[in-house]
């Protein structure tokens, strides 16, 4: 299904805190218009070679933004179709300098919002995410609280996901990009 893209670069990104639904709305995404989806947090554990949880006990966070800042930049340079960016991944500046400058050719980065009250179901809080230790609902929403600037920084929609499915917020996010003018318009 066409849709407007900036000349390189991928249809869209979707950016957002843990439990946004950024994987679950991208393969929906996908099943609605045949494009690939990439998840940098699946790159960065296959450059590790080993699961996110792993590479912050092993290696330190450091370490893990070091990988997650270049999977940013390789999917936004390399791949045309869906990005799912992890929850920190806007965090860096070199990262919000990629997105800015995709942005500016035309690019839609997309602010998947989300309350508390609703990610806490679909994150489970479990083990799985390290920076949800400890007192999970209250680092969250820490989280969520330091993040917000950023997500709205660098997107170029916001879409608010609470009590939606993910075809439902699928369908706005295609709604968007076919009424988005295209590059050739922007020129």
């Amino acid at each position: 299904m066409p849709a407007p893209t900036s000349p390189s670069g991928p249809r869209v990104v979707l950016a957002g805190p843990p439990g946004a639904g950024k994987s679950t709305v991208a393969a929906a995404l996908a099943r609605l218009t045949g494009w690939t989806v990439r998840d940098t947090d699946d790159d960065v554990v296959a450059t590790a070679g080993k699961p996110v949880t792993e590479i912050f006990v092993d290696d330190g966070e450091p370490h893990f933004r070091d990988l997650e800042r270049a999977a940013v930049a390789a999917a936004i340079a390399e791949h045309d179709g869906i990005v799912a960016l992890g929850g920190g991944a806007v965090l860096a500046p070199e990262s919000q300098a990629v997105l800015a400058s995709y942005a500016n050719r035309g690019g839609v980065v997309v602010f998947l919002d989300v309350s508390l009250a609703h990610a806490a179901p679909r994150v489970g809080f479990n083990r799985s995410r390290p920076l949800l230790l400890g007192n999970p609902r209250a680092q969250w929403q820490q989280l969520m609280d330091a993040r917000r600037p950023v997500y709205e920084a660098v997107a170029t929609l916001r879409v608010l996901t609470d009590g939606r499915s993910q075809h439902e917020i699928a369908r706005e996010i295609l709604d968007a990009l076919e009424s988005a003018p295209t590059t050739e318009e922007n020129a």
